[in-house]
């Protein structure tokens, strides 16, 4: 097991990043951060682009984990590949409601709910639609009555729709005109060299590292091979000290990572 050899108390770059282990100094996270503090101050809609891997889940997953219980609660969906009416009546039952067979009442039914957690129980719910890139455009119609209240005149939910770039391109169409005219975007980017080098030092020493795993041509290769994507890279560093320990090293240099690349090579090109 190579967290022994290398003194690791977890694995470097893991899915469930929060906390500590979690990194939170890149730019894209910091505009993410800004702009999601602001839609909790005054509820509305989110959207966060971005290519698979960037991180974009596990983001905002960080920022939920963050707001004080019982005063918000969380609500995430993502199976999205679903008609409109399966989506409101997933809502119904995560806010404990019986969801009602007509979409009007059920529209109506979660409507009354947000109501009455953010007035009589000073709850604020926030939602967050992963894998949006998949919803019909009759759903992405169906947002705007859902956030109208009172006519129009508040906002009782924040709603972030979390998906892949085509997602913005879907919401500049012209019959989503009304919706996207709500929107606070935020793309997030694949990280730079820089950003990247901090992110790697990042991760290793929440993983317990006290020392430099990793040579500067390694991680050279491995920038360049993962193209800045933490998914990509999280995977080719747990291999490279796999591969490092099976060979009875305490570093991993760029040999230990293009063998790595080798053996990977042929699910890369299946892929």
């Amino acid at each position: 097991m190579y967290r022994q050899r290398f003194s690791l108390t977890g694995h470097p770059l893991p899915k469930n990043a929060q906390g500590k282990t979690f990194f939170d100094k890149s730019p894209g996270y910091q505009r993410l951060k800004r702009r999601f503090a602001d839609l909790i101050d005054e509820p509305g809609v989110g959207v966060l682009t971005g290519d698979a891997g960037v991180g974009k889940t596990a983001a905002m997953r960080n920022l939920c984990a963050q707001l004080p219980k019982p005063d918000y609660l969380v609500l995430y969906l993502c199976d999205t590949a679903v008609s409109s009416l399966d989506i409101y009546r997933t809502v119904a039952r995560e806010l404990g409601l019986r969801p009602a067979h007509r979409r009007a009442q059920l529209a109506a039914d979660i409507k009354q709910t947000l109501c009455h957690m953010a007035d009589e129980r000073g709850v604020h719910p926030v939602l967050v639609i992963d894998q949006a890139q998949q919803l019909s455009e009759r759903f992405l119609l169906d947002v705007t009555s859902l956030l109208n209240v009172a006519f129009d005149s508040r906002q009782v939910l924040t709603l972030w729709l979390v998906g892949l770039p085509e997602l913005a391109r879907q919401l500049g169409l012209r019959p989503l005109a009304s919706l996207s005219m709500m929107i606070t975007a935020v793309h997030l980017e694949p990280f730079d060299r820089e950003s990247f080098g901090a992110l790697i030092d990042h991760a290793l020493k929440a993983a317990g590292a006290t020392n430099n795993i990793f040579s500067d041509p390694a991680r050279e290769l491995l920038f360049r091979t993962s193209r800045g994507v933490p998914r990509v890279a999280s995977r080719l560093v747990r291999a490279a000290l796999q591969r490092a320990h099976e060979r009875d090293q305490n570093f991993v240099d760029d040999h230990i990572l293009e063998a790595v690349l080798d053996d990977l090579a042929p699910q890369r090109g299946a892929a």
